[in-house]
C-alpha cells in the first residue's frame, strides 16, 4: 500500500495516510492557501483521499478528530523541521542521466562511510559530489551515507530521525540527495543508505497518535520496539516495506543497509526481514538490476543471510563485528567492555577463515554463549573494518585508530583489512590517517531531552574509556571538532597512507588470489607466542602467501610457505611507506630463518 503524500502531476495528488484508531482524519492544507480536505477510510485503517489545485511545494498536516494537526509519518519533506508541515514533492522532474547505470556487484565493492554534515565544510549533498572523481581515483567504488531521514535540528548522526521518507532539510533535501546519486553513478560508484527501522527518534515523532507503530511487548536500548509482529502489525510492516521501495524507486539508492536488526523482534512465521527480502527482490527484477540490502547485527546469527529456502532471512550480507574486535584489540591492547573477548592472533585468524569468532563459544562480556557457524557462507556476505562510526564515535573522547596507535600499526591495519576475503568498510578519512575525532553529537530542541541525552551518553561510557573530558553531545564545538581536515590527505604520512590504502586496493583488484572473496581457498595460522599471523589464499593458479606482525618488537622465525616460489609484492616496512627499512627477502623459499620489523605486515604472491 503505497502511503504519503504522491503528486500524480497536473495539480493532483493522493494523499494515504494509516491511521487505524482515528474515527477523522482529513488533509489540511497550510499553504500556499489553507484549507482542509475530507479522507475516506478503507477496511484497512488508510485514510485516502485524491485533490485537484495541489502543486508541489504545497504544505500539509493531518488533522486528527478535527483537532490536532500532525505532520505526514510518511512525509518526503520536511522544510521546516520535525514539528512543523510536511511538503508535497513532485518525483518526476529530477533529470536522471543513469539510465545506463548497472551498479557494482558486493564482491566488488570497497566502500567508504560517510556522515554528511562532517565530511564538507558546507555539510550537504551537493558539497561531496566535487569529491567523487577523487574517491572513485582513490579505488573507493561504493559510498555509503549515514542516515539522513529527517531529525530534530540541524547535526545529528542520523539515528534520532523521526521521519523515515523524509530527506534532511539541512543537508540539501530530497534534490540534494538525488543529485548526489545521479553523480555517484555517474562516477562508477554505488550508493548505500543507512536506515533504521528499528525505532524513532524521540523528538517529532507523533506516530503513535496515528497508530499502533511501536510495542510494549519487546524493549530496545532507544525503547518500545517497532511493532513488526503484534495486533495491526500489518501497517507497520508496509510502512518500512514501502520505505525500503521508496529508497530503491525514487533516489535510485543501490543498497540500503539496517541499523541494529538485531532490534527488530519478530516471531511471526515469516520474519519482517524475510519479507523485506522478498519485495526487494521482485523490484531488483523489475528494475533489471541487483538491489541490496546489508544488515548491521549484534547476533552472529548466520540465519541473518541464510536463504529463506533454508530458513533463513535472506538478507545478502552483514556486518561483521568479530573482524574489527579482534584486529583492534590486536593493535591496542584494548580489554574493556565488549573487548575482554578478544586479543588474540588466532581470534583473527577464525574471523578470517570463519567469519564469527563467536560461533557457540562462552563470551566473558555476555556471559553466555554465543553465535552461530558462518564457515559455509561466502566471504562476500561480510562487510569488515577496522574503524566505523560507532567504533569510533562511542568512544567517550571519539578518538579514531590514528590517536591510538603508530604510524606502522595503521599501515598493518590496512592491510589486514584489504587482504581479506570480505568487503572492506572505510570510516572517512581514515585511509589518511584523519586524526579529527567523530564524536557524538545532536540539537535537540526539547531541554528534558538534551538533559536525558547528556545523561545517557555518560552512563554508556561506564564500562569504556574512563579517561579524558567528556564532550557534550549538544555542543556546537563537538559537531565542528567532528569535520573532516580533508587537506591533510595530501601531507607527509597521511599522504603516504593513502597511497598505501590506493596500492592495496589496486593489488586486491588486479591479483585473482585477493579478487576472488572465497573463505574455502584459504588458510589462516599463527605463532600465538610471537604475535604472527600467516594468510595463504588462493584462485586457480594465482596464490597470495602474507606475514602480519602484530608485536611491538622484530620477530626472528622460520618461514614455513606452502612452496618454494614466491616474489615479494609488497612490504610495509619499506622506506616508501615511511618504514624503517625492510628485513625480508625479495623472495620467499621454504624453511627459511627470517626477520619481520614491529608491527609490519609483508605480501608475497606466486611468480608468473
Amino acid at each position: 500500500m503505497k502511503i504519503g503524500a504522491h503528486y500524480l502531476g497536473e495539480g493532483r495528488c493522493e494523499f494515504t495516510v494509516w491511521a487505524p484508531a482515528q474515527e477523522e482524519v482529513a488533509v489540511q492544507i497550510v499553504s500556499p492557501d489553507k484549507h482542509l480536505l475530507p479522507m475516506e477510510k478503507d477496511e484497512w485503517g488508510y485514510w485516502k483521499t485524491t485533490a485537484e489545485n495541489i502543486d508541489p511545494g504545497t504544505l500539509y498536516s493531518y488533522k486528527l478528530n478535527g483537532d490536532t494537526d500532525r505532520p505526514d509519518p510518511a512525509s518526503h519533506f520536511q522544510p521546516k523541521g520535525v514539528h512543523e508541515a510536511s511538503e508535497v514533492v513532485d518525483h518526476s522532474k529530477m533529470n536522471w542521466t543513469d539510465t545506463q547505470w548497472s551498479g557494482i556487484s558486493l564482491e566488488e565493492m570497497i566502500i567508504y562511510e560517510l556522515h554528511v554534515g562532517t565530511f564538507t565544510p558546507e555539510g550537504t549533498f551537493e558539497a561531496i559530489i566535487p569529491r567523487l572523481s577523487e574517491l572513485r581515483e582513490f579505488g573507493v567504488n561504493a559510498i555509503e551515507i549515514m542516515p539522513v531521514a529527517q531529525f530534530p535540528g540541524d547535526r545529528n548522526w542520523g539515528y534520532d530521525g523521526t521521519y523515515p521518507f523524509a530527506v534532511q532539510n539541512s543537508y540539501g533535501g530530497p534534490e540534494g540527495l538525488k543529485k548526489l546519486v545521479d553523480a555517484a553513478h555517474q562516477h562508477s560508484i554505488s550508493v548505500i543508505l543507512d536506515v533504521v527501522y528499528n525505532h524513532f527518534g524521540p523528538e517529532g515523532n507523533y506516530t503513535s497518535q496515528f497508530g499502533p507503530y511501536m510495542t510494549e511487548t519487546y524493549k530496545t536500548p532507544w525503547g518500545m520496539a517497532m511493532n513488526f509482529d503484534d495486533a495491526h502489525s500489518d501497517g507497520v510492516r508496509n510502512y518500512f516495506i514501502e520505505n525500503a521501495l521508496y529508497w530503491f524507486q525514487n533516489y535510485h539508492i543501490d543498497a540500503l543497509r539496517l541499523d541494529a536488526i538485531h532490534a527488530i523482534y519478530d516471531l511471526g512465521a515469516k520474519h519482517f526481514l524475510q519479507e523485506l527480502v522478498e519485495k526487494v527482490a521482485a523490484l531488483s527484477d523489475s528494475v533489471g538490476r541487483k538491489l541490496y540490502l546489508i544488515a548491521e547485527s549484534d547476533l552472529n546469527d548466520v540465519r541473518v543471510i541464510r536463504e529463506w529456502e533454508l530458513g533463513g532471512h535472506g538478507m545478502d550480507a552483514q556486518w561483521s563485528d568479530d573482524f574489527h574486535h579482534s584486529l583492534h584489540t590486536l593493535l591496542t591492547g584494548e580489554q574493556r567492555g565488549y573487548y575482554q573477548d578478544f586479543g588474540k592472533c588466532e581470534q583473527l585468524a577464525k574471523a578470517y577463515k570463519e567469519s564469527f569468532v563467536y560461533s557457540w563459544q562462552y563470551s566473558p562480556n555476555r556471559q553466555r554463549y554465543h553465535g552461530s557457524d558462518a564457515s559455509d557462507r561466502q566471504g562476500d556476505q561480510f562487510v569488515i573494518c577496522t574503524q566505523n562510526h560507532d567504533q569510533v564515535g562511542n568512544r567517550m573522547l571519539g578518538e579514531r585508530l590514528s590517536n591510538l596507535v603508530s604510524f606502522e600499526a595503521l599501515k598493518l591495519a590496512a592491510g589486514a583489512l584489504l587482504l581479506a576475503p570480505n568487503v572492506p568498510l572505510l570510516f572517512m578519512g581514515e585511509e589518511y590517517g584523519e586524526e579529527s575525532p567523530f564524536l557524538y553529537f545532536v540539537s535537540h530542541t526539547d531541554p528534558d531531552l538534551v538533559k536525558a541525552v547528556r545523561e545517557g551518553r555518560k552512563k554508556e561510557f561506564a564500562a569504556f574509556h574512563l579517561e579524558g573530558e567528556y564532550k557534550d553531545p549538544e555542543s556546537h564545538d563537538t559537531f565542528h571538532q567532528s569535520q573532516l581536515k580533508w587537506e591533510k590527505r595530501q601531507e607527509g604520512k597521511h599522504k603516504v597512507l593513502r597511497e598505501l590504502y590506493q596500492h592495496l586496493i589496486q593489488l586486491r583488484q588486479t591479483i585473482p588470489a585477493l579478487k576472488k572473496l572465497d573463505k574455502q581457498n584459504l588458510e589462516a595460522s599463527v605463532s600465538e607466542q610471537d604475535q604472527l599471523l600467516f594468510l595463504h589464499r588462493w584462485s586457480n593458479e594465482s596464490q597470495i602467501f602474507c606475514i602480519l606482525n602484530f608485536n611491538h618488537k622484530d620477530v626472528t622465525f622460520k618461514a614455513t610457505p606452502p612452496t618454494d616460489d614466491w616474489q615479494k609484492a609488497l612490504d610495509s616496512a619499506e622506506s616508501k611507506w615511511m618504514g624503517s627499512g625492510s628485513t625480508m627477502p625479495d623472495k620467499l623459499m621454504q624453511e627459511q630463518e627470517l626477520t619481520i620489523k614491529p608491527q609490519s605486515f609483508v605480501l608475497y604472491q606466486t611468480q608468473d
